[in-house]
């Protein structure tokens, strides 16, 4: 979030992106840390389903979606699968 020049607009930003996301994609988006710093965010997801392999799917267009959100961009991501 190069662009955020206070925690308000920062806010606006993963706002935005977090709405995107679990609209568009049934998942559960929260930010998880970096709180008060105005030019980063942590955010985690989350997502139910029976099969695997469609949860992979579904994270791996998520993180293709990130990627491609022009006010911010994505410098790391872990998946895990319980």
């Amino acid at each position: 979030m190069f662009e955020a020049r206070s925690l308000k607009d920062k806010r606006r930003v993963t706002k935005s992106l977090r709405d995107r996301l679990s609209s568009r994609h049934n998942v559960s988006v929260a930010e998880v840390d970096d709180l008060d710093h105005r030019q980063a965010a942590t955010l985690g997801l989350a997502m139910v389903a029976n099969e695997s392999r469609f949860v992979e799917s579904v994270l791996s267009k998520l993180v293709d979606e990130i990627r491609a959100f022009p006010h911010a961009s994505l410098l790391d991501y872990e998946i895990e699968l319980l």
